[in-house]
């Protein structure tokens, strides 16, 4: 029987798909990705506001998403395709979006003609 990082039994689907979608939690342009940190619960009310200063009652760990957004790009080589890009990346217009393809219209010539029968 494996074991897997908790000590459970380890589901190789489950290692496999972990695998396989590891980059789906990252920036495709730049590789940010999530990172791991504390939150800390504090009560009491602070000094400045007249207390006698907050106290921590627990530090958990927690994790750091990044804001990812699913974006439909277009590559150098002109093909547009869909990837998972960080809004900071977006802000400093890293990528170019995809133009979305307008609906079709028929030829002015052919709604006149149609008009005037």
């Amino acid at each position: 029987m494996k074991l897997g990082p908790g000590g459970g039994e380890c589901n190789p689907f489950l290692a496999a798909y972990r695998e396989e979608y590891a980059m789906s939690f990252q920036c495709e342009l730049c590789g940010k990705k999530a990172s791991r940190g504390n939150s800390i619960e504090t009560r009491g009310k602070a000094k400045y506001l007249g207390g006698v200063g907050t106290k921590i009652t627990g530090i958990t760990r927690r994790e750091f998403k990044p804001n990812l957004q699913r974006v439909k790009i277009t590559t150098p080589n002109g093909t547009n395709m869909s990837a998972m890009i960080c809004t900071r990346c977006l802000k400093k217009g890293i990528i170019r979006k995809a133009v979305k393809q307008a609906p079709f219209k028929l030829p002015v010539a052919a709604g006149k003609a149609k008009a005037a029968k």
